[in-house]
């Protein structure tokens, strides 16, 4: 059913890289979404009505604000859609993540409203009527709102999209809201226990989580995330297997919306080698990337010694020293002052975010100190800073 949808109203869908395929992906979820949720909500407020089942009503109006999100949804990935201008030279891609925002607050205003009700149906505890019929319309619901998790997922995962597998995990939570209420109808039914009211509560818990989790993961890619690590080490690895580029380092990438990001890093190149052949090449990476991975690439060119055997020697010295207190941390624009008495070794180095100020400093210390037990003539000249690395989860 989802491949069928894909061909039928996505023109050439495996394009995923496309931000006009993305658009009509984002705009099919959207579209069946809203459907799906009508169909679901007009059943369901039926059924609560006639069992006069405040779950069963709490989980309709889910589903309403489930076709709300994704009509807000719609409208997002549109806006999102809109070309870059004078004021926005970076597109308008981030509109999706509001979008996304404005549909988490609106999923956890529902469950605080249906846990206020839930609550008073617990003081004020009313019959449940039991129809078969019922129960098995909201197991069909369970069905289509299963369907409907993994469409957003599978979609979201072909095209990399946060507020899509949001979507889904919220679908997914709408079906174990709806399978705990149907529970709660047999228990009444059969043991004569009324559990409408502590199911509500439950159900409208739910909801509010998984707007917090939409929220969570919304705020994120605002706010400024790490690159991911898998994006990281394919621009990387296609970075440094052009012939002329020796190593990398300060890859930074800002993400202006799905699909939408600008890279920057640090080439490193031989410092002997021609200016205007250096310049040539790196202006081809950049190009190809663009081209083959959609990100708009600057790469600064840094010229490094790779003939100088003494510059070799100590930078190997100070890996060694530095592996030898932390092999998490790494090293680069490593070059040295060579004088009569004194050795400056001059590099950058980069520490995991779990050094405090107080750690730095010890580092910056130890490092020192263990160099000039090597070799007491060195003078260590470091840069502490931070990597743009995510971590793998």
């Amino acid at each position: 059913m989802s491949n069928w949808l894909l061909k039928t109203f996505v023109k050439d869908y495996d394009n995923v890289t496309n931000s006009k395929v993305r658009t009509a992906y984002g705009v099919l979820a959207s579209v069946v979404g809203i459907i799906c949720n009508v169909i679901l909500f007009a059943i369901k407020l039926v059924i609560g009505l006639v069992l006069s089942s405040v779950a069963v009503m709490a989980d309709a109006f889910n589903n309403l604000s489930d076709a709300a999100s994704s009509i807000i949804g719609f409208v997002g990935v549109k806006m999102a859609d809109k070309p870059a201008d004078e004021d926005h030279p970076f597109g308008h891609g981030r509109m999706e993540y509001i979008a996304a925002l404005i549909v988490a607050f609106i999923v956890i205003e529902v469950g605080l409203s249906f846990f206020k009700s839930s609550i008073e149906k617990i003081s004020n505890p009313q019959s449940i009527t039991f129809s078969l019929m019922s129960v098995i319309i909201l197991a069909v619901s369970i069905c289509i709102k299963l369907w409907l998790g993994f469409f957003n997922r599978k979609l979201g995962n072909r095209i990399n999209s946060s507020v899509m597998k949001a979507t889904a995990t919220d679908a997914f939570g709408d079906v174990i809201t709806t399978a705990v209420t149907v529970v709660s109808i047999i228990v009444a039914e059969f043991t004569s226990l009324n559990i409408d009211g502590y199911v509500g509560v439950l159900v409208s818990l739910v909801v509010m989580w998984a707007g917090i989790g939409i929220v969570r993961d919304t705020i994120a890619p605002l706010i400024g995330e790490a690159v991911d690590p898998e994006l990281y080490e394919q621009i990387v690895k296609k970075v440094e297997g052009y012939e002329g580029i020796v190593g990398t380092h300060d890859l930074i990438v800002h993400n202006y919306g799905p699909g939408r990001s600008m890279a920057s890093v640090h080439a490193e190149v031989p410092a002997d080698v021609d200016l205007l052949k250096a310049h040539e090449l790196i202006d081809r990476i950049e190009a190809d990337i663009r081209n083959e991975l959609g990100i708009f690439m600057v790469i600064h060119m840094d010229p490094i010694e790779t003939k100088n055997e003494a510059v070799r020697e100590y930078k190997a010295m100070v890996k060694e020293v530095i592996a030898s207190i932390d092999e998490a941390i790494e090293i680069h624009d490593f070059r040295i002052v060579d004088g009569e008495e004194q050795v400056n070794l001059i590099f950058d180095t980069v520490v995991p975010y779990s050094y405090d100020k107080k750690a730095e400093v010890e580092l910056r210390e130890s490092i020192c100190a263990r160099v000039k037990e090597r070799n007491p003539k060195c003078q260590c000249v470091m840069v502490l800073e931070r990597g743009y690395r995510g971590v793998k989860k």
